[in-house]
């Protein structure tokens, strides 16, 4: 109990002393939990809120044309500048939000470096904002805490006072043209669940990004390295390295990522008793997409978010510009006679659904489809 009443009186001491810096902090609405996510922060555990990354905007760039290392010597006062792999760290960044997990606030242009923001005095008026120093660290250590399970300053400073041996100055300069392996994207995974009623889940991971349109952070939104390559954890999977090792989810953390859309779907749509097949949108809607629907991005019809709701299978509902009189029959593949080119659509197309075959009853006693047909096929197209 001794313990945290000091503590308290060290935190209150620090926000009375950051209070008296700042000339703008008695009109703000800031409270210990602006910041801080647990009853009682301690240095080994800050329990930092993470930055609100959702609301941030920047420019982005592929990481083969960021620069491969850059160097922060800012500050520098017991320690050597840090040496820091760029490019290695964007390629990382791309599936877990690119540019933005550090970057933020580029509306346009070059990125900002961070101190043109966050400033090296940490006396400063706005105390919302971290220094240059705070900024950094709020940036690298959440990582690579979670990486190596300690707080080894050394891993990114050398101190000034230490001098690097020829063998650490070689793997430091083999380090600044490193790159991260290039992401194996799968087409099919298939995960063994304990679901009583479906114990196979079919994801096709190809059909989310290319057929549905989803971006890597959809998912994988403040994931990090050690979501998959754990340090701390290598002896226990005999995996000296912390490549690649099997990670333990409760059944919420496994659900998160899908529920973003299927939450009110029923589980059977995922959960079944054997390896599901492709995505079948006559079997899922109902509605079997014709030769030319089906070439088509889902998007083209459902708008840019992936998250789709049913739409009406009435032409007129997307192709609102259409008009009997202009359209060009041809491109169906059947090229209208002349006695057919008045007709109305429905006359052919029962109730103007044209994912059924049409019929020629509506006129004629004596013919049907596809026997009969009021016109010619058009070279290199069926009807």
């Amino acid at each position: 109990m001794k313990k945290i009443i000091m503590l308290w009186a060290a935190l209150a001491a620090i926000c009375f002393a950051q209070n008296k810096i700042s000339k703008n902090h008695p009109s703000t609405s800031l409270t210990c939990k602006t910041c801080h996510a647990c009853e009682v922060p301690t240095k080994q555990d800050p329990c930092l809120n993470a930055c609100p990354r959702a609301s941030m905007v920047t420019v982005y760039q592929p990481a083969e044309k960021t620069k491969n290392v850059v160097t922060l010597g800012e500050i520098s006062k017991k320690y050597m500048p840090v040496i820091f792999q760029h490019r290695i760290h964007a390629e990382m960044a791309e599936m877990s939000g690119g540019c933005t997990t550090c970057h933020h606030y580029n509306t346009s242009g070059p990125i900002q470096p961070c101190k043109n923001c966050h400033l090296l005095n940490r006396k400063r008026d706005d105390i919302s904002k971290p220094d240059l120093e705070a900024a950094y660290h709020r940036q690298c250590i959440t990582c690579h805490r979670e990486w190596s399970h300690q707080n080894n300053c050394v891993s990114c400073h050398a101190l000034k006072s230490s001098m690097l041996s020829s063998a650490e100055m070689q793997k430091a300069k083999a380090l600044e043209s490193k790159t991260h392996p290039k992401l194996v994207v799968p087409k099919k995974l298939v995960f063994q669940t304990n679901d009583k009623d479906g114990k196979l889940v079919t994801f096709f991971h190809d059909e989310h990004i290319n057929l549905f349109g989803a971006k890597c952070v959809d998912c994988h939104q403040q994931q990090n390295c050690s979501m998959c390559h754990d340090k701390g954890k290598a002896n226990m999977v005999n995996n000296p390295e912390g490549m690649p090792i099997k990670m333990q989810k409760s059944k919420a953390e496994h659900h998160k990522p899908c529920f973003t859309c299927h939450q009110n779907d029923d589980c059977s749509v995922c959960h079944k008793d054997k390896v599901a097949g492709p995505f079948n949108h006559e079997i899922r809607t109902g509605w079997a997409l014709n030769r030319f629907h089906a070439k088509l991005s889902c998007t083209k019809c459902h708008g840019s978010s992936y998250k789709f709701t049913k739409l009406d299978n009435n032409c007129i509902s997307c192709h609102k510009d259409w008009k009997p009189g202009t359209f060009k029959h041809e491109v169906t593949g059947l090229k209208l006679s002349k006695n057919h080119l008045d007709a109305d659509c429905s006359d052919c197309h029962i109730n103007k659904d044209f994912s059924k075959p049409p019929t020629c009853t509506n006129c004629h006693d004596d013919k049907s489809f596809p026997k009969d047909k009021p016109g010619t096929l058009v070279a290199g197209k069926r009807s």
